[in-house]
């Protein structure tokens, strides 16, 4: 885990490409490929961190958007999720319960996205500090890679169909991703019968059609950056300064995930001619992060329109206490699984994030107890001084997060019983559903 996922993909990327037969230098230069992209989105995350968040901490201080839990952030969530017992055999554990249900049909997806394994051993840890069971932290720790499986399964078809060919035999295990297929779903659902709002379909080619220039994703960057720099009332130049750095990262980012796919195609090719020779009529998926497809120019305007739209609406809505700030960089990991759904539509998109928005900051404030609990036995110094209450978007505001976490501490029996119907229900449609070839 203190290697990262720069230098541990591109190891475990040439260790796969050596058992699948692909020769010691095309395996060293695919993996090699997949960690210069780890890195490259790392700087531009960070350049997007670095230019958004004074510029967030401004509107915060002008509109008086200060809330009683602080947001520190998914690094600080990693943190907690592997310095538990749970955290620390989540590898071995998912690796293992993975291939269970490779052998017994029940899922076609290898995850070997390792570092995205922090998600399952967040939601173990929290239940583990919650209830000081290491069974139950192991239990939750379990479901929730069950359900991201089953997920990753259900929508490798659309996201194949969707974001093109180079994501064939390609799924995404990001448990993250997973929840919010549902809110996909359902908005799409709901638009869809709603007269006027069911004939607006602009994706990003439309954008580019019906407003030209203004809808050329380098343009929107600046657009985007410049309300922003507006809406903090930063003076002319630190205004035109957000809008080109916005500009610099939609058009980074596409360029920097493309070698995520470089380096992962020949492996995903090669896997799947095994699996064709070896195993007749049978589909083998290798679980990759999203990285690979936030390139996509919907998720870079809808993640960036959704940062002073939470930032509003988190203060009006009933309940709530927490105030999104150091994860607003990770909003586009919100829509990698929702846009196969939604077809890349910008409305439909940007209104599931607003819909798992306004629930994500919710369930923040929920967890935000036991997070800042955990956070304090592990590393108490990644709370700031005077502060006594964080949380974080990237996995507490996951509505699967919330789900498994209520149902195994305040429902522990009942919950339980819950969990494992809806489990084993999953694991027994996705098995019909990969016999019928979906």
């Amino acid at each position: 885990m203190s290697l990262g996922a720069s230098v541990m993909m591109p190891i475990i990327f040439l260790i796969l490409g050596l058992i699948i037969g692909m020769g010691f230098g095309k395996s060293l230069v695919s993996g090699l490929k997949v960690g210069v992209g780890f890195v490259g989105l790392s700087v531009i995350t960070q350049l997007l961190s670095e230019n958004i968040g004074p510029a967030v901490n401004t509107m915060v201080k002008i509109y008086h958007l200060h809330l009683y839990t602080l947001d520190i952030g998914w690094p600080a969530a990693s943190q907690v999720a592997f310095g538990t017992s749970v955290g620390a055999i989540i590898i071995p554990l998912g690796l293992a319960v993975n291939i269970i249900c490779l052998l017994i049909g029940c899922t076609k997806t290898l995850n070997i996205d390792l570092w995205n394994y922090w998600h399952f051993a967040f939601i173990g840890s929290i239940v583990y500090f919650a209830t000081k069971s290491f069974w139950w932290g192991m239990f939750a720790a379990i479901v929730t890679i069950i359900v991201t499986l089953v997920g990753a399964d259900r929508s490798q078809k659309k996201v194949e169909k969707f974001y093109g060919k180079d994501m064939t035999g390609i799924s995404i295990p990001q448990a993250f991703c997973v929840s919010f297929i549902p809110f996909a779903v359902m908005v799409n659902w709901i638009v869809d019968r709603i007269p006027g709002l069911n004939k607006v379909d602009i994706d990003a080619d439309k954008m580019k059609e019906k407003f030209g220039v203004l809808g050329d994703p380098i343009v929107l960057g600046v657009i985007i950056g410049m309300l922003i720099g507006a809406l903090a009332r930063y003076p002319v130049a630190k205004i035109l300064q957000l809008g080109v750095v916005l500009s610099a990262v939609m058009v980074l980012i596409p360029r920097i995930t493309s070698l995520f796919i470089e380096g992962l195609s020949p492996i995903a090719k090669r896997t799947q001619e095994i699996v064709k020779n070896k195993f007749k009529g049978k589909e083998f998926n290798i679980g990759m992060t999203p990285a690979l497809v936030i390139g996509n120019p919907v998720t870079l305007v809808s993640s960036l329109l959704l940062i002073p739209i939470i930032l509003f609406l988190s203060v009006v809505i009933p309940g709530n206490q927490f105030l999104p700030l150091a994860s607003l960089s990770g909003l586009i990991y919100i829509f990698p699984l929702v846009l196969p759904y939604t077809k890349g539509n910008v409305l439909k998109s940007l209104l599931v994030g607003i819909v798992s928005l306004i629930l994500g900051v919710l369930s923040a404030t929920t967890l935000a107890g036991i997070f800042t609990k955990a956070v304090k036995i592990v590393q108490a110094s990644l709370i700031p001084a005077g502060t006594s209450s964080v949380a974080s978007i990237d996995f507490a505001a996951s509505p699967l997060a919330w789900i498994v976490y209520e149902c195994t501490v305040n429902l522990p029996i009942i919950g339980a019983i819950i969990l494992t119907i809806i489990v084993v229900s999953l694991m027994i449609w996705n098995k019909k559903e990969i016999k019928k070839g979906l």
